[in-house]
């Protein structure tokens, strides 16, 4: 016998990868009774509609949250705010209030004045999510053993909390509570930073006028490509990332620039010793986060491989000799 939902009406604002996966695992798990959507794009409206993913599409963020009692907003960070003050009037009491942002300070600060007493806020980062985003790119597995970092603030009913982590187990998600600045500290070094990194070197590749953008992409090795997926990511997200986490951001990038000019000065000195050492501890970092399930041990990340052609007949192997 299936157990009763966690929540009886979930409302989602913004229906791209991380929404639109919400709302498929919160249905394959039964975790809300039902589920009201809602988008800013018209199109994304009826997308969504025709993608049968939500129960209900409506057109404005006050009709979305209207009964809910979940309401979790998947839009930018820098977008958060505003719609908080916009949905304050509407949330039904009791409510709880959450979002995915991979920033929370900037998000506690921003969306904490406009919600009333009586509905509770409890923050979340899905730490999960592809290059790609639309309502079509959304898939009920994607939270399966990955983090959901919860930061809610100290005056947030501590029984919401259980609720709301309840609800990310439920999809699949480890679950982990924290305040919300050390979050912002551990995401610009996990998270942020690689982001930019990737930017900044995709950028680079791009403008260079001794290598043709042709010759960029035929002979793109590994690494190049895995820069190239992260660099892919939704520009309106990390635009917003980088400006609501500034400060972790600026310190992380001061630390890898130092970490850069150790590096240039041993290629520069010839020191082989100091390179060899520098790659052997970030080699064992590798094989911890594969160690702990957070990927795949599998070679070349698992990129698919198409089969060795056969040999043509005037090189193939004459099984009869010996």
């Amino acid at each position: 016998m299936m157990k009763a939902p966690l929540f009886n009406r979930l409302a989602l604002i913004g229906v791209g990868l991380i929404g639109s996966s919400i709302a498929r695992a919160a249905r394959v798990q039964n975790a809300a009774g039902s589920i009201v959507a809602t988008a800013r794009s018209a199109a994304t409206r009826r997308r969504v509609a025709e993608l049968g993913i939500a129960d209900q599409v409506v057109e404005t963020n006050a009709a979305a949250v209207e009964g809910a009692d979940l309401v979790i907003l998947c839009i930018p960070v820098g977008a958060c705010g505003a719609v908080a003050k916009e949905i304050a009037p509407h949330l039904k009491p009791g409510a709880v209030v959450s979002d995915v942002g991979s920033v929370k300070g900037s998000i506690v600060r921003d969306m904490s004045p406009h919600l009333p007493k009586g509905v509770n806020f409890v923050p979340a980062h899905p730490v999960a999510g592809t290059e790609y985003s639309g309502p079509d790119a959304g898939f009920a597995e994607l939270f399966v053993n990955r983090w959901c970092i919860l930061t809610p603030p100290k005056e947030t009913d501590p029984k919401a909390v259980e609720k709301v982590a309840a609800f990310w187990k439920l999809l699949g998600a480890n679950v982990e509570t924290m305040d919300a600045d050390h979050h912002d500290l551990v995401l610009a070094i996990t998270s942020h930073l690689p982001h930019l990194i990737a930017y900044t070197i995709v950028g680079t590749a791009d403008e260079l006028s001794e290598v043709t953008k042709s010759e960029v992409l035929q002979f793109s090795a590994g690494g190049f490509r895995d820069f190239t997926r992260i660099a892919a990511s939704d520009p309106t997200m990390w635009r917003d990332v980088f400006l609501a986490n500034k400060d972790a951001v600026l310190e992380m990038l001061g630390r890898f620039n130092e970490d850069i000019s150790a590096l240039t000065k041993a290629i520069r000195k010839g020191d082989g010793k100091a390179l060899f050492e520098h790659f052997t501890r970030t080699r064992a970092i590798r094989k911890g986060i594969v160690q702990m399930g957070q990927d795949s041990a599998t070679p070349d990340f698992g990129r698919p491989h198409p089969d060795l052609a056969p040999l043509p007949k005037p090189y193939a192997v004459d099984e009869g000799r010996s």
